[in-house]
């Protein structure tokens, strides 16, 4: 049973944010004042933004200011006020000098998720104020909206909130929550957001994987009215979004920036779109970039129907092809096909740091088959999401690739995610994605060289 000091609270969010009402729910029995029951199926967990009472402090070995504390450098509470998981903590070093505060959980990895510095308590106006923050970055600095309706609102370290990430698709919020902390607040945030981005419904969405490692029942959260899908532009390009069975938060709005600017090559060029997904970079080409030709290719077959319906919004016709990346290059390479540009966009092949060492391998072989039916002076774009592969490592992984396809390449530039996913200077490794824009150019003598680095299996602390 999940302990909080405070109330779970029946939310319902109808049109706008002065309609959400709160209706305490009845307790059954008495119970002890630190225990509450957990939230039931139609409830969101409403724990208070605003701070009260004694805050436990808790110590730590480090005195630097990355979010994360792991459980090896926490040395334990300290005092007579005793933390439950999902508190917010003052954090001090292991003299007592005060560091900030964060969100507690033993019950993770991760036993502190630092929110803030200094020696002031965050209550509501803290929230109110890295929320502000986050959206002027997107309105006032990027002019997202001028572009677009589908951007982040809130990219969690980056933003000042640790395991919290929050996509504006339309009308729609979908959160993604990494924090026990943060799904125990995530009525109150979403208040919060849903007033300031003028939005009407929600989805909250926690992936399994995290609910093991943080240890807590996350289970999906929707408003009432939630719409099935939305349909959302940018750059002139539109795309539907389902909401049903999508990864993570239902789109990929990290490669915006990417997708506009592969379409200013691919004027009157074939065009092969590996991992397509629901099909971003290939409809881009046609809609925007007015390429001759393009296949979409992904083993996703729910994809694939959606990478069709963003055709027919567009009204553009590409070469929809249900099929595993390996094998189609495979049968391409042997029949010796080549297309102008080739854009390859897996899914993470790296998810933890158990599969560092079959996930490089897997980029690898994906990249060396893919360098291949490039044709001599054309263009690859090739993309890691893998927070655990640096980009310097995915580039040397790629030279590797080429020695083996035999192919010349020219990098032209490394990019990453659109600047509404900023990077926190204390947490570099939030550069999870890497986009690497090679010139490949005439064909060389293969070599069965690989590169050392297939072998290693180091890599950051964070498993992003």
């Amino acid at each position: 049973m999940s302990r909080v000091p405070s109330t779970w609270v029946t939310m319902t969010l109808t049109t706008r944010t002065d309609q959400i009402r709160a209706e305490e729910t009845p307790m059954q029995r008495p119970q002890r004042p630190d225990i509450v029951r957990p939230p039931q199926p139609d409830e969101i967990p409403d724990r208070p933004l605003a701070m009260t009472g004694d805050i436990p402090t808790v110590a730590i070995r480090s005195n630097g200011q990355h979010p994360f504390v792991y459980r090896k450098m926490t040395i334990g509470p300290t005092g007579r006020s005793r933390p439950r998981d999902g508190d917010i903590v003052r954090v001090v070093d292991r003299d007592g000098l005060p560091l900030g505060f964060g969100l507690y959980n033993t019950r993770s990895q991760i036993n502190v998720r630092l929110l803030c510095s200094g020696i002031e308590p965050p209550g509501e106006e803290f929230w109110r104020g890295r929320i502000d923050r986050a959206l002027a970055l997107r309105h006032d600095m990027l002019g997202l909206p001028a572009v677009t309706n589908a951007y982040r609102v809130i990219h969690a370290e980056a933003d000042g909130l640790s395991g919290l990430i929050v996509d504006k698709l339309d009308d729609v919020l979908s959160v993604e929550i990494f924090s026990l902390g943060m799904y125990q607040r995530i009525g109150p945030i979403l208040k919060l957001l849903l007033e300031k981005t003028n939005t009407k419904h929600f989805r909250v969405h926690v992936d399994e994987r995290i609910a093991l490692a943080e240890d807590f029942p996350g289970r999906p959260l929707v408003s009432p009215k939630l719409p099935p899908r939305v349909t959302i532009e940018e750059n002139g390009v539109r795309f539907r979004v389902k909401f049903e069975g999508s990864h993570k938060t239902g789109f990929f709005c990290d490669q915006r920036e990417n997708r506009k600017r592969v379409s200013d090559f691919t004027a009157g060029k074939s065009m092969l779109d590996l991992c397509c997904y629901t099909g971003g970079f290939g409809v881009y080409a046609l809609k925007r970039g007015n390429a001759s030709e393009v296949t979409c290719v992904d083993l996703d077959e729910k994809a694939i129907a959606i990478a069709r319906d963003n055709a027919n919004a567009n009204q553009v016709k590409p070469n929809l092809i249900h099929a595993d990346a390996f094998n189609y290059l495979r049968t391409m390479g042997s029949n010796g096909r080549e297309y102008g540009v080739v854009v390859l966009d897996p899914p993470k092949l790296i998810p933890g740091r158990d599969d560092i060492s079959s996930g490089k391998r897997k980029y690898f072989d994906l990249n060396a088959l893919a360098l291949n039916v490039v044709e001599p002076g054309g263009l690859m774009l090739t993309c890691s999401c893998s927070g655990l592969l640096p980009a310097e490592e995915f580039v040397i992984l790629i030279r590797a690739a080429a020695r083996r396809a035999g192919r010349s390449v020219q990098v032209l530039g490394v990019t990453g995610a659109s600047p509404d996913h900023p990077v926190g200077l204390e947490a570099l490794e939030g550069a999870y994605l890497k986009a690497v824009w090679l010139r490949v150019n005439e064909r060389t003598v293969p070599t069965s060289e690989t590169d050392e680095l297939l072998h290693r299996n180091d890599g950051p602390d964070d498993d992003s």
